[in-house]
């Protein structure tokens, strides 16, 4: 049985991305050559390594083998990378990095370009998780290194503070809610809301916590993204709840009501995760070490 790196890279995006059309892509292969190799893989395991649905695709038992065996055979070739890249700058350096959505969104981006700018032969994935999954796939080393609320689940885990980030309630400047300075989600739960795509972290979030007060959110329209939210609040189409640092932003050009949120949970510690930090890759612990700096 021979399987090279680049078909376990290939598995490892496949799995994750739950697509062998989206796995493809973010390997840099075309979508035939990644369909040959999925299915080569099957014939050299001689059992299937993925069961195909109508909404994707999911490791089988032996995928799920394969993926544990694919992730350390992977990871000690980034861990040699860095080492060697230490000598040889013409190497590259690759780390998975998960944030929820307000880190993702609102703190990462100028940190991120500062530290790629600093380090041009390392790259990084950032893909959107909510917190509890950040958490849980840093523990089974699905990503290098996580940004997320600490109410996760965070045993186990290596913990260095980044931020705090404050969760407020939105609204147009004539809403009734505009005049409020503080207000609990729970009576907010009545009124329209601009929502969140279905796989945005910030938009679970919200939603358990609405089904904890015992209601739902009705959401008017989902978007994606902090300032199409902002947006479509400042243009009347309902509340939204976002993190006060992308209230704040937008609504240096006006036209957004900030209400503060009573709810304990609303105010959010986010913080660094990592396995261990002296077992990663030097590229990835210098970026973990960067995000806790910064």
């Amino acid at each position: 049985m021979h399987f090279d790196l680049t078909d376990l890279r290939l598995f490892l995006h496949v799995a994750e991305a739950g697509s062998i059309t989206a796995g493809a892509a973010r390997a840099g292969l075309a979508l035939a050559s990644a369909s040959a190799r999925v299915r080569g893989m099957e014939e050299q395991a001689g059992v299937p390594l993925l069961e195909r649905g109508r909404r994707g695709v999911e490791p089988t038992p032996a995928g799920r083998t394969l993926l544990r065996h694919a992730r350390l055979v992977v990871g000690q070739v980034e861990r040699m990378r860095g080492e060697l890249g230490e000598y040889a700058r013409g190497l590259k350096g690759h780390v998975r990095l998960l944030a929820n959505t307000a880190a993702a969104a609102e703190f990462l981006p100028e940190i991120l370009a500062a530290f790629l700018a600093a380090n041009p032969n390392v790259d990084v994935d950032l893909d959107e998780r909510p917190s509890p999954e950040v958490a849980r796939a840093v523990a089974e080393e699905e990503a290098e290194i996580g940004v997320a609320a600490s109410h996760a689940d965070l045993s186990g885990l290596e913990v260095m503070p980044f931020r705090t980030d404050q969760l407020v309630l939105i609204a147009p400047p004539g809403h009734p809610f505009a005049g409020r300075g503080r207000i609990a989600f729970a009576e907010a739960l009545g009124c329209e809301f601009v929502g969140f795509a279905g796989d945005s972290a910030l938009g679970g979030h919200l939603a358990g916590h609405a089904a904890r007060a015992g209601g739902r959110m009705r959401t008017r329209v989902r978007v994606r993204g902090l300032d199409a939210a902002c947006r479509m609040v400042a243009l009347g189409a309902g509340i939204a709840v976002v993190p006060e640092a992308a209230a704040r932003r937008w609504d240096a050009r006006g036209g957004l009501a900030v209400v503060q949120l009573v709810d304990p949970w609303a105010e959010r510690r986010l913080v660094v995760v990592v396995r261990r930090l002296d077992a990663l890759p030097s590229h990835a612990r210098r970026l973990a070490e960067h995000l806790a700096a910064a």
